[in-house]
């Protein structure tokens, strides 16, 4: 009986180390890009990621309500230093992970053309779909653009706002909306025609993630964050059109 009971607890170990999973709480422009990156870090590891993608600021909200994630992917700065001064990421897990990219876009069957942002002035375009600058930054980006090339009091009426980025695109690829200001990594395998926004219309979007403190997982999520900030995890958000400048620091 003793070695039914050791032969029976060294399966189950064997079942749950080949079941371990991480729950991550990620940016809606992550959606396509942390697909391929799951894939390739459970290749690597045997640890399934399961994601819960959003607005970054629901997200925070989130974190702080005690939401089970194990890690959190934002769409900038500033929530997740707002979480470290709170206390509510493990000390030494935050890092700068990439800097992201804000285009303009619309699929191949849209009504109306938009090749340039001056064109978003055209009484032909009547609806804008921008991310919610309160809750994404990139939707913040957005409007920061607008509002520095001038075009914001014209195009202003136009906008209608989405909860995320992802959302934003959905308007476009719908029909709800003649074009979209996205993500440019949600777009550069869409077809249809995207116009990359130069950084210098914006704050850089500078992405960064941490390992929350209260996870019970803390080594598989300090390994993917590091295979994120990795030479594999690079070179994957590099093929989304994600850059590498600018604050890079934990």
């Amino acid at each position: 009986m003793r070695k039914f009971w050791a032969g029976l607890l060294i399966c189950s170990a064997a079942f749950a180390q080949e079941h371990r999973q991480l729950t991550v709480a990620a940016a809606a422009n992550l959606t396509d890009v942390f697909g391929e990156v799951a894939a390739k870090f459970k290749a690597k590891t045997g640890v399934d990621v399961v994601y819960s993608f959003g607005a970054t600021a629901n997200l925070t909200m989130q974190v702080e309500h005690a939401a089970p994630f194990d890690v959190f992917a934002a769409a900038d700065v500033m929530h997740i230093d707002q979480l470290e001064k709170e206390g509510l990421l493990t000390p030494g897990t935050r890092a700068v992970y990439a800097r992201g990219r804000l285009a303009l876009w619309q699929p191949g069957e849209a009504r109306v053309r938009v090749m340039r942002m001056e064109d978003l002035k055209n009484p032909e375009v009547k609806l804008v779909a921008i991310a919610n600058p309160k809750l994404a930054p990139y939707g913040a980006a957005a409007v920061e653009t607008l509002k520095k090339t001038g075009l914001w009091p014209a195009v202003e009426p136009k906008v209608v706002y989405s909860e995320n980025i992802s959302a934003a695109k959905q308007f476009a690829s719908t029909g709800n909306a003649d074009v979209a200001f996205t993500a440019y990594s949600l777009v550069i395998r869409s077809g249809g025609t995207a116009i990359t926004i130069p950084e210098e219309m914006h704050t850089p979007i500078n992405q960064a993630m941490g390992v929350v403190k209260a996870s019970p997982n803390q080594a598989e999520a300090r390994q993917f964050e590091e295979f994120v900030l990795g030479e594999e995890g690079r070179a994957i958000l590099a093929r989304y059109g994600y850059g590498f400048g600018g604050d890079k620091g934990r």
